[in-house]
């Protein structure tokens, strides 16, 4: 079972269509499954009709997924965009800034990194360096 971090803390899945993975993409219900490794170029034609991206962290060390979750967004990507594996409390903040609207993590990193800690990063507009130098 998954755990979704949003900016209350944990909760539950919503239950969503099946997610579908970018090479069966012509064919998707709603919810896509991205890989770090993909060109978000490919979904252009899509965006509008997808309602949810979620795209892989397979390494905490691994920012490829930033990058990819900001030209989604920069294409024009409305819809919800989930960081899914290998994402770290610490790294909550950053998630949230490049566009990710929540984060899934497994029960197991859930217990090692309790929703505290992700709480603790949820004012992530407030906690930057260009809003302490505007002030």
């Amino acid at each position: 079972m998954t755990i979704l971090v949003t900016d209350t803390g944990f909760a539950p899945e919503i239950t969503i269509p099946a997610f579908t993975p970018i090479d069966m993409l012509p064919y998707h219900e709603g919810a896509l499954d991205l890989a770090n490794t993909d060109d978000p170029q490919v979904l252009a034609p899509y965006l509008a009709d997808i309602r949810l991206i979620r795209v892989d962290f397979p390494s905490f060390a691994d920012g490829r997924g930033l990058t990819l979750a900001r030209r989604l967004r920069m294409m024009g990507y409305k819809g919800r965009l989930r960081a899914r594996g290998h994402v770290l409390a610490d790294q909550y903040t950053m998630v949230r800034r490049v566009g990710f609207d929540e984060v899934e993590i497994s029960e197991d990193l859930a217990a090692r990194q309790p929703a505290g800690q992700w709480l603790a990063r949820a004012d992530w507009r407030a906690h930057d360096h260009q809003s302490r130098l505007r002030a």
